[in-house]
């Protein structure tokens, strides 16, 4: 952690870089007892042979860090170029300024706070939060003209919805890589997420209404952000891609088993269709299908190429993020963080939210943050921890919450998207999100509490 962190915070690397250095560095300082130790387990839990044993640990460093990176890259290659295209094709299209549009038309001026709150929450879940900013900013700058009140309190709740669900609820990539490495079905995160993340939202809107009422923010003149569509698609094919994926992919959470062991022949099927990888591609091909039809602008072809830019960017990170995660497993270090902390599972979850925020800090990047807490984490569950995989996984994406400042890029695209001066952002945007996590955090403890999911 000290290698990635100095890598990104002290020598400005680009996270990718700083990830595999790390992870050659575990690797390469891992002694062969360790090593042993970890091959051993495996096979006393019979996920390898005894021949796949001794392979590994003839295996170089480099040759370990390698195959951690592609396994990864397996497991969500396929989910998180889908989401950026899914992402992509909303944005293009205009299905995510439809949205917008209809939740402001429902709600009226007078709550068009609840719109974008709204708005945001939902759109963040298939699309990136920058890519959100920006799509929304116009429509908020809009309606700030039109009010000629309350801009700050449009901002802060556009950016209390979309964060939390930017960090607990897949499709994004941290809250995907998170559930991946700790085992959490897909659709338990969606669900948990959703509920918890939609609790911590509420609270960042009643610090937004606080703050509005002591700050006073006049729109900027200039506009920033995509240009609006001219032809939006309906609303239902603009809601069409956000519910598509989670539908499927709850309707094989909640049936497949039953199905499975009635011995229906729906079953099969159901389980394709739910099954992550496939629901998200379907959601993406259903994003792109106005773009055939003539509305919003641009094509299918530019929605998909915009998306493979940005998507590689992150799957790398992602995988690099992975390959990190696996070698320190090989260490052992899971079985030593379960010593240590063997009479501290019952404050496990706070300790994994101050790890990941303590990262987050340091370097920024919320998403390296969750991919950097993630081994901690899985060190617990391992150890024995009556808590489910879930609550790790809710708690750590809360942990990502504190503290935006001018090291995280998403602090710039929010300043720069809505005209906040930067002072005004550290003020105000910051602490919200500070608060939206500890809040977060108390919540997933209530809930594991209350409802344990054993």
């Amino acid at each position: 952690m000290a290698v990635v962190i100095i890598g990104i915070l002290v020598l400005r690397m680009h996270a990718l870089l700083a990830l595999v250095i790390g992870a050659f560095c575990v690797a390469l300082l891992t002694p062969a007892e360790n090593l042993h130790s970890y091959a051993t387990q495996k096979v006393a839990r019979g996920e390898w042979t005894q021949k796949a044993a001794d392979k590994f640990e003839q295996k170089p460093g480099s040759m370990r860090v390698a195959e951690e990176f592609g396994r990864t890259s397996a497991n969500l290659g396929i989910l998180i170029a889908m989401a950026t295209v899914l992402g992509e094709g909303m944005m293009l299209s205009g299905a995510a300024q439809c949205i917008a549009g209809a939740m402001l038309r429902v709600l009226g001026a007078a709550r068009a706070h609840w719109a974008f709150f709204f708005s945001s929450f939902l759109l963040c879940i298939p699309v990136m939060l920058d890519t959100v900013m920006y799509l929304l900013a116009p429509l908020f700058k809009a309606v700030g003209r039109e009010t000629k009140k309350d801009y700050l309190l449009l901002v802060m709740c556009t950016v209390a919805g979309g964060t939390i669900t930017h960090s607990l609820v897949p499709p994004t990539p941290g809250p995907l890589f998170v559930a991946g490495e700790l085992g959490v079905p897909l659709g338990t995160m969606i669900g948990m997420g959703c509920v918890i993340g939609l609790g911590a939202a509420l609270v960042g809107v009643v610090f937004a209404k606080w703050t509005n009422q002591r700050e006073v923010l006049e729109v900027p003149l200039e506009e920033a952000g995509h240009a609006p569509a001219t032809r939006m698609p309906p609303l239902w094919l603009a809601l069409f891609p956000v519910l598509l994926p989670l539908v499927l992919i709850g309707l094989d959470a909640a049936f497949s088993p039953a199905l499975h062991a009635a011995g229906n022949p729906l079953a099969p099927w159901l389980a394709n269709l739910g099954d992550k990888d496939m629901a998200l591609t379907l959601g993406a091909l259903s994003a792109l299908a106005p773009l055939f039809f003539g509305w919003g602008s641009g094509s299918s072809a530019a929605a998909v190429q915009s998306a493979v830019n940005s998507g590689a960017a992150i799957l790398l990170i992602i995988a690099a993020g992975g390959a990190f995660g696996g070698v320190l497993q090989q260490t052992g270090i899971a079985a030593d963080i379960a010593q240590r902390f063997a009479g501290f599972h019952s404050v496990a979850l706070p300790i994994v939210f101050f790890v990941t925020m303590l990262v987050r800090t340091a370097q920024g990047s919320a998403t390296v943050a969750m991919i950097t807490a993630a081994p901690i984490a899985k060190a617990f569950i391992a150890g024995g921890s009556s808590i489910n995989p879930v609550y790790f996984a809710i708690a750590i994406g809360c942990g990502s919450k504190p503290f935006a400042w001018m090291n995280d890029a998403g602090f710039w695209i929010i300043s720069k998207s809505s005209g906040l001066p930067e002072s005004r952002t550290l003020r105000t945007v910051s602490p919200m999100m500070a608060i939206q996590g500890f809040a977060g955090l108390g919540l997933t403890i209530l809930f594991a509490w209350l409802l344990p999911l054993k």
